[in-house]
């Protein structure tokens, strides 16, 4: 055999190796953001936000802080849509603890050891007024839905839990006046390119920073009239909004940010949340618990 025959049968033999080899796939189209009819970023649709992260990150080891694990992750195996593993939802500080006064631990502690005593030292979320705001966002072991709607001038969030619409208009209208207080507060937004920006004020002083259980030791923390809620949605692809929240409320709290992400979940069914003040299956029993213990304490004291 030749050697220009072996070098034939070479050559052969690879060009029949490339005409084998696959072909690679063509790149995935970049996602796009698109807009609604009045030239708003998109954001509509039924998202969720079923999140096992702790709300802040465990206290340093030389601390008596108590803990902050999520008590929903259990709940959350199942349903959750997986989202990046983080250390905590708090993302400022840097540590991931919300760096809160002397004044706000004294009057959650306060509240937290009085709930047997009266109604006025549950959360708004026991009460069955509202979640509040930004609590509305920090997920709980369940009905963690959101419905986002768009018209001219107005966004609209329906939340699942306690079935509340919030109305933001970004019409660049003033904020009311401030003798004009609500539990959500006043919130305006407008557009920052793809980034809905809403500033909440007016807020009645009477509310809660976080009313549920997986925001560990914030749950229970006092709100001020002052307090001032800054909200950025971004949504970064087809299926996630980045929400971040930032609370400035000097009274309570050196400023703090949550972080964390929304997911569209289209075969997430919202459905009617039935709660009203004084409900029986919690306030009832709550205090009539206290009340019996009282009784009990009365009693033993006369014997």
């Amino acid at each position: 055999m030749n050697r220009t025959y072996i070098t034939a049968l070479l050559l052969a033999s690879a060009i029949a190796a490339v005409a084998q080899t696959p072909t690679s796939k063509a790149p995935a189209k970049a996602w796009k953001q698109t807009k609604t009819p009045d030239g708003q970023p998109d954001l509509q649709g039924v998202w969720v936000n079923f999140d096992s992260t702790p709300f802040e990150r465990a206290a340093p080891a030389n601390t008596t802080a108590p803990a902050s694990g999520n008590q929903n992750a259990l709940l959350f195996a199942d349903r959750a849509p997986k989202v990046a593993a983080r250390p905590s939802m708090v993302v400022e500080p840097a540590d991931g603890r919300v760096p809160l006064t002397p004044w706000a631990v004294e009057q959650r502690d306060y509240s937290l050891s009085h709930v047997q005593d009266s109604w006025e030292y549950n959360t708004t979320w026991e009460r069955c007024i509202t979640r509040g705001m930004p609590a509305a966002f920090f997920p709980a072991g369940y009905n963690n839905g959101y419905q986002i709607l768009q018209t001219p001038g107005q966004v609209v969030i329906m939340f699942e839990m306690i079935h509340e619409t919030r109305v933001i208009p970004i019409d660049g209208r003033p904020h009311l006046s401030a003798a004009l207080r609500q539990w959500n507060g006043d919130p305006r937004g407008h557009w920052e390119g793809n980034t809905l920006v809403v500033e909440t004020t007016n807020f009645n002083g009477r509310g809660m920073i976080a009313t549920n259980a997986a925001s560990a030791r914030i749950r229970s923390t006092p709100e001020t009239e002052n307090a001032r809620i800054t909200e950025r949605f971004t949504r970064v692809d087809a299926d996630t909004i980045n929400y971040e929240v930032t609370i400035d409320d000097p009274k309570v709290s050196a400023p703090w940010k949550v972080a964390m992400p929304l997911v569209r979940d289209d075969s997430y069914k919202i459905y009617e949340y039935m709660c009203h003040e004084a409900n029986q299956d919690y306030m009832e029993i709550t205090l009539g618990g206290g009340r019996l213990q009282e009784k009990n304490a009365a009693a033993a004291g006369r014997k």
